[in-house]
């Protein structure tokens, strides 16, 4: 049955799951190399009306500087990672090995979701 005063009231589900979200881990590129990539990008997207051809190259340069950026930060990630286990008795350092696959677990799923 429909209920019109409930009907008229403030729809209040979008902040209360808002509020109950988490927040999740930082972006994987660092902010300065992100915004610059962002400004690129937006440069092109606003000049393609007057030079297309350009601006498409220009968002293919923003695209290329995005994907080296990721895989230069995860080559980084996976470098630290490794370092942090490879050379562990696993008897006293199951503390550091637990929290290692923790971590790739997290970036792997992470990329998963991308």
């Amino acid at each position: 049955m429909y209920d019109q005063t409930r009907a008229q009231q403030p729809d209040d589900r979008s902040s209360g799951s808002a509020a109950r979200r988490t927040q999740g881990p930082g972006p994987l590129i660092p902010s300065d190399e992100r915004d610059a990539i962002v400004r690129h990008l937006g440069h092109a997207v606003n000049h393609f009306a007057d030079t297309p051809r350009e601006a498409l190259e220009e968002a293919e340069a923003a695209f290329d500087a995005a994907a080296d950026a990721l895989v230069k930060v995860l080559a980084e990630r996976r470098g630290a990672l490794r370092k942090s286990w490879k050379d562990q008795d696993t008897e006293t350092r199951s503390t550091e090995l637990r929290l290692a696959l923790r971590e790739y677990r997290e970036i792997t799923g992470r990329l998963l979701r991308a």
